[in-house]
């Protein structure tokens, strides 16, 4: 009668268990998805402060690089981000003077994005380390999430 009652006191904590561990690659997917959204909106409004200092400083091309990043697919992204950084870091130097508000809304902005990339990609880390997990994979406890993916560019912060 005593192994009875190992049986099932094993069994509940095997599903105990089971049950911890599909909630947390539920709320490290749902982490992960919110941190993509927060670095989507920052990476839009440091597209829109590129256009507001493109303007300022009548630099067509930040202008043209921040439009293609306010327009790009979420395939191109990282490429359009790419460029936009890059245009940002020469674009500054070249350029006149453009307003200092304009150019201190668009390093604060810039270092929101550093920040929110950084917190992103840390979450996509621990998402992928728990999806290798085996007993996550034997009971494909991860099957109705998309696997989260890096968001890999350039530092955008400008100083």
């Amino acid at each position: 009668m005593w192994w009875v009652i190992a049986v099932v006191a094993v069994v509940v904590a095997v599903a105990t268990y089971l049950t911890w561990l599909a909630s947390r690659v539920d709320r490290l997917h749902a982490r992960a998805a919110a941190a993509y959204a927060t670095l989507d909106a920052h990476l839009v409004r440091r597209a829109a402060a590129a256009v507001a200092l493109a303007e300022a400083a009548q630099l067509p091309t930040l202008m043209y690089a921040a439009k293609i990043a306010l327009d790009a697919k979420p395939d191109d992204r990282e490429v359009a981000e790419n460029d936009l950084t890059r245009h940002l870091r020469n674009g500054l130097g070249e350029s006149g003077a453009p307003p200092a508000e304009v150019v201190q809304q668009l390093t604060g902005v810039s270092r929101r994005v550093a920040l929110a990339r950084q917190v992103h990609n840390d979450v996509v880390r621990d998402a992928l380390a728990v999806r290798r997990r085996p007993l996550v994979r034997l009971f494909r406890l991860a099957r109705k999430h998309p696997v989260p993916a890096y968001f890999d560019v350039d530092d955008p912060s400008l100083s």
